[in-house]
């Protein structure tokens, strides 16, 4: 398939088959035409194009057509190499404009979009956003999260600390309160977490200085809540329970350092998750960091 220069793409179909009544292949030019990226159109047109194996077919991609002048160019350009027209228009104005100039020309245009949507504005009683690229938009998000999930796995339980500045949030607690599913469920939602654990006699990463104070939260819980939490996990690994990292004075002292780097640190908010829903913490800390940040009130949830 070949390119062209410009706001449209020409996918050129190379055959073998001739044509069993003359040597000469056919030919044609195909063109989408469509208010977004055109992608849909392309999938379907593509898929129909297979049963033309013995057709030279050039497709030409016409993308973010929102006006009709847009609209009056292409159709032009159509209309000199006798193309056939096919289209994805959002708006029924536009569909209607480009069936309207495709005729008057004298070519054959199809909608590809405009049936499905007024057959759903019939089934569902109600009509569409009308809103051209929102598939975009969708794939966008879709992608970003994706981004976010990522970050937050390679920076878990401080594994990394490269690029710390990127994370949208960074969650600083002792072992065992909550930081990695918190991490994990915020980074579902499009957030880039990192978690960094506080242990005894082990200074903080300098990096974390260099970042924004207003990205970071800390996370405290009780004493016995933390022991028993550490217990049950050691016993579900088939490992002695008995041992320092669940004992109640190792626990009070890894508390108490964690306090006493909070105090050190009072920009920082600090959440105590002992028997708290995973979804309210998390809901809060978005909360303040959507406060904290200056963001629009659609990253809450």
């Amino acid at each position: 398939m070949s390119e062209n220069a410009g706001g449209n793409e020409t996918d050129g179909k190379g055959t073998l088959g001739l044509s069993e009544a003359s040597n000469e292949r056919r030919k044609g030019t195909v063109y989408i035409i469509s208010d977004g990226t055109g992608e849909t159109a392309a999938t379907m047109t593509r898929a129909a194009l297979v049963q033309y194996d013995h057709v030279d077919i050039n497709i030409v991609r016409c993308k973010n057509v929102r006006s009709e002048a847009q609209m009056e160019s292409v159709i032009n350009e159509a209309f000199e190499k006798q193309g056939i027209i096919l289209h994805t228009f959002v708006s029924p104005s536009m569909r209607q404009k480009i069936t309207e100039l495709s005729s008057g020309k004298g070519l054959m245009s199809v909608d590809l979009l405009g049936p499905l949507l007024n057959s759903l504005d019939r089934y569902f009683g109600v009509a569409g956003e009308g809103e051209a690229g929102l598939l975009r938009t969708v794939d966008d998000r879709y992608f970003r999260r994706i981004e976010a999930i990522e970050y937050t796995v390679k920076h878990d339980d401080g594994k990394s600390l490269s690029d710390l500045n990127q994370a949208d949030i960074i969650l600083v607690g002792v072992s065992r309160t909550s930081k990695t599913p918190l991490s994990i469920f915020l980074s579902h939602k499009g957030w880039k977490v990192a978690n960094i654990p506080l242990v005894i006699d082990t200074p903080l990463p300098e990096e974390i200085a260099s970042v924004d104070q207003r990205k970071i939260v800390g996370l405290i819980i009780d004493t016995d809540s933390l022991m028993r939490i550490r217990r049950n996990r050691l016993e579900k690994f088939g490992t002695d329970p008995g041992g320092e990292y669940a004992s109640l004075n190792y626990i009070e002292k890894e508390i108490q350092y964690a306090q006493e780097i909070f105090r050190k640190n009072r920009r920082w908010p600090v959440f105590n998750v002992t028997e708290r829903a995973l979804e309210e913490t998390a809901a809060e800390i978005t909360r303040i960091i959507v406060a904290r940040m200056g963001l629009p009130d659609k990253f809450l949830f």
